[in-house]
């Protein structure tokens, strides 16, 4: 994924940074504990497709 997207991406909800991680796949807010998918290199930034984590979850 492109860096200077990464600089600019917030979280659509609390408008709080995202963190990208690579292996799963998606844009995590720690904030709202919802992560965001990543489909070929593009972020879904709709919180109909976001996942809640688990509270076991590392945000």
């Amino acid at each position: 994924m492109d860096a200077k997207l990464l600089e600019i991406l917030v979280c659509p909800i609390c408008k709080g940074p995202l963190v990208y991680k690579k292996e799963a796949g998606e844009l995590v807010c720690k904030g709202d504990r919802l992560a965001f998918p990543v489909r070929d290199d593009i972020p879904v930034m709709l919180e109909s497709d976001a996942r809640e984590l688990a509270a076991d979850e590392d945000a």
